[in-house]
This record gives structure tokens, C-alpha cells and sequence, in this order.
């Protein structure tokens, strides 16, 4: 996929620049350690113009992120969400991944960086997993633990767990992995959340070995709305394996269904799952259908 061609621009450090112009500095941190925190939000054409779902607390994450490893975040969060769209409007967006990173410049010293920078870019991106219901294994590849890692934290380096985890589940035939805690208990996949229905529940793993994702909180707050019960718990593989249905949850997949794990298909037909109503009052949420003020 080419995220860039002559004409994209990026905001880098409070200017508007070509991509192709942006440069790279092989000396720092970021790129020798995985020393950087960055995010991912969505933008959406509605019929209110486009708006980015959720960009305050996206930015509001970006910062945690930063602040969990010691790397310096100077800038403003609305202003940031400013930049942010009108860097769509350079790019003639109306709907887009936008991707901002805090990176740290030359530094070879294992050492908390003094200064840091922040580049946002922006391109149009469909649903990451795609939009068939997917087939997923179980990976070999742990979450990482959080006694050693702040994994609460969108940080560069920690995603090489991710993508070991990946790379193994297309390599086997599969079209995503799902990791385990460090207890053995289902954590989530590469990089989005896990939620399984069983008579009638809705499950997904507590907060502590998972990623707090921002999607898998809108699914909890949508349930409410339904009146639909989650219960957050530890899940075991048999939990996930003898479900009725089960789907991920992110910025980037949205919210997708499963249609089976370690090649043992789910009972439910998708479409009269929770999962698929979810995702219709999902879709609705973010095109500004409905509830529109928790967009804004």
C-alpha cells in the first residue's frame, strides 16, 4: 500500500511539509530503540462534514504515552486536534487514518530523551483487518508483561511483539493471532481488542494484560446503551474456543467479526450475533447517525 506519493503533506513539528521533504534522523533513539509513542485515530464523512471520532482523548492517550517513558510532550492537545484536520484539508481527506508520533532526536545513551518532536500524518485506510469475518489462531507470541513494560501505552518498540504475531498468523494461513497474557489467560489480538458472546453475555479481559483501547471502551459504553451485559474477566482458551461468537474491537479494524479460532467455526450466524449489532450502531456512531455530541 503506498501511504504517500509528491503531494502529501505531513505536519512536522508546527509546519505543514511534503512527505518526500520530511527526512529521517538515523541517529536517534526512536529508530535504534523503539524510543517513541504514537497513535491512531479515524476520520469520517458525515453529514456534518468530517469530523475524527474521539480526537481529544486519542491526544489525551498520546500524552499518557509519553509521559509513562519519560519522553518530553510540550504541545497542546487542541491545538494538536486543530493541526489534525487541517492537515486533512491540505491533503483533501474526508476520511482517514491519521497517524501522529512523538520521536526523540540524536541520542545513542540508553537515557531518557531531553526534547522530542512530533510528526502527524494522515491517508485513507479502510478497515485494517478488512471487512470479511475473520479466521484467527492462537499465537505463539506473549503479551507483553506488565511488570517489565508499561503496556497501557502506545510505545514504537513494544508493537515487535505484534508484529511476530502477525507475520505467524498469515504465515499459517490465518488472518490474525491472538495472544495470551503472561498467566496464560486470552489477552487480545496483535492490536485490537477481544470481546466473545456466550448466552447472551458479552465477555472480554480486564484491564492490567490488555490494551485499553479507546474502541473497546465505545463498545462498553454502547452495550450500556443497549442494555447489553459485559463482564470483564479472565478468559481461558476453552472460554474463547466454545463461544457462541466472538469480534475485535480498534481505531484501525473497527469492529469485526470471527468466524472461527484454530479452525473451530462459531455456532452463531454473525449476523444475529451482539457483535453485528455492535457494529451497525458502531458504523452509525461514527458517521455522526446518531449521538452525535460524543463525537465532537
Amino acid at each position: 500500500m503506498q501511504y504517500y506519493n509528491q503531494d502529501t503533506y505531513i505536519y512536522l513539528e508546527g509546519e505543514f511539509i511534503k512527505a518526500t521533504e520530511a527526512g529521517i534522523d538515523l541517529f536517534g533513539q526512536s529508530l535504534h530503540y523503539g524510543y517513541g509513542a504514537f497513535e491512531g485515530l479515524r476520520a469520517y464523512s458525515t453529514l456534518h462534514g468530517t469530523r475524527i471520532f474521539k480526537a481529544e482523548e486519542h491526544f489525551d492517550r498520546l500524552k499518557r504515552s509519553c509521559e509513562s517513558i519519560n519522553l518530553p510532550y510540550t504541545w497542546d492537545n487542541h491545538t494538536l486536534v486543530e493541526k489534525s484536520y487541517h492537515l486533512l484539508e491540505v491533503n483533501n481527506l474526508l476520511g482517514a487514518y491519521i497517524r501522529p508520533l512523538v520521536f526523540s532526536g540524536s541520542n545513542m545513551h540508553l537515557a531518557a530523551a531531553k526534547e522530542s518532536k512530533i510528526m502527524i500524518a494522515a491517508w485513507e485506510w479502510g478497515p485494517y483487518l478488512g471487512q470479511n469475518l475473520l479466521r484467527v489462531f492462537t499465537s505463539k507470541i506473549r503479551r507483553p508483561s506488565p511488570k517489565s513494560f508499561c503496556i497501557d501505552a502506545k510505545i514504537s518498540g513494544q508493537y515487535i511483539n505484534s508484529i511476530l504475531a502477525s507475520s505467524e498468523a498469515v504465515k499459517n494461513g490465518f488472518d490474525e493471532a491472538i495472544l495470551l497474557d503472561e498467566n496464560g489467560f486470552v489477552a487480545q489480538a496483535s492490536s485490537e481488542n477481544l470481546f466473545i458472546e456466550k448466552d447472551f453475555k458479552l465477555y472480554t479481559p480486564p484491564l492490567g494484560n490488555v490494551f485499553p483501547g479507546i474502541t473497546r471502551q465505545t463498545v462498553i459504553e454502547i452495550c450500556k446503551e443497549l442494555n447489553i451485559e459485559v463482564i470483564e474477566k479472565n478468559l481461558t482458551i476453552d472460554d474463547l474456543k466454545n463461544a457462541d461468537s466472538a469480534f475485535l474491537s480498534g481505531t484501525a479494524a473497527e469492529i469485526i467479526g470471527i468466524k472461527e479460532i484454530d479452525e473451530i467455526s462459531y455456532p452463531e450466524q454473525w449476523e444475529h450475533t451482539i457483535g453485528a449489532t455492535i457494529q451497525r450502531k458502531y458504523k452509525k456512531l461514527v458517521l455522526e447517525e446518531e449521538n452525535y455530541e460524543v463525537i465532537i
